[in-house]
């Protein structure tokens, strides 16, 4: 009887380990952190620009230089499903007279605009016009 029991109990944690080493089944949704950064708006960045300008066109920096308050990081972290993390850093650089010097980003940003293509091809069948009278159309 305590046979029985142990197997039964070998059993029913062998199969739930089994369904536990499945990667990849288990939805996850896109995980974006941080100031959403788009090519767009870095764009429109420019030398001369002052402070509210820049944070109206891309928000409150993620983190400011507690050494000098004129340097400013924009932070994006972007995680889609499984694949690995994918992070993009701008930083901003001001002069004395709070106004943009210089900005670097580390690499370049995914293209929002770009086009994406649908494989699925739809075609509705095209109704051929007849009246009431050519039923043998």
């Amino acid at each position: 009887m305590k046979m029985k029991s142990i197997l039964t109990a070998l059993f029913v944690a062998f199969a739930v380990s089994a369904c536990s080493s499945v990667e990849k089944i288990v939805y996850r949704i896109d995980v974006p952190q941080g100031n959403y950064l788009e090519e767009a708006s870095v764009k429109q960045l420019q030398a001369g620009m002052t402070k509210p300008q820049v944070q109206y066109l891309l928000g409150t920096p993620v983190l400011q230089d507690p050494f000098s308050t004129n340097t400013w990081y924009y932070v994006f972290l972007q995680q889609k499903g499984y694949e690995t993390p994918e992070q993009h850093t701008l930083v901003v650089y001001f002069d004395q007279s709070q106004r943009v010097t210089n900005y670097e980003l580390d690499k370049p940003l995914p293209d929002s605009n770009k086009e994406v293509f649908n494989n699925a091809i739809i075609e509705a069948p095209v109704a051929e016009e007849s009246s009431w009278w050519q039923f043998w159309k």
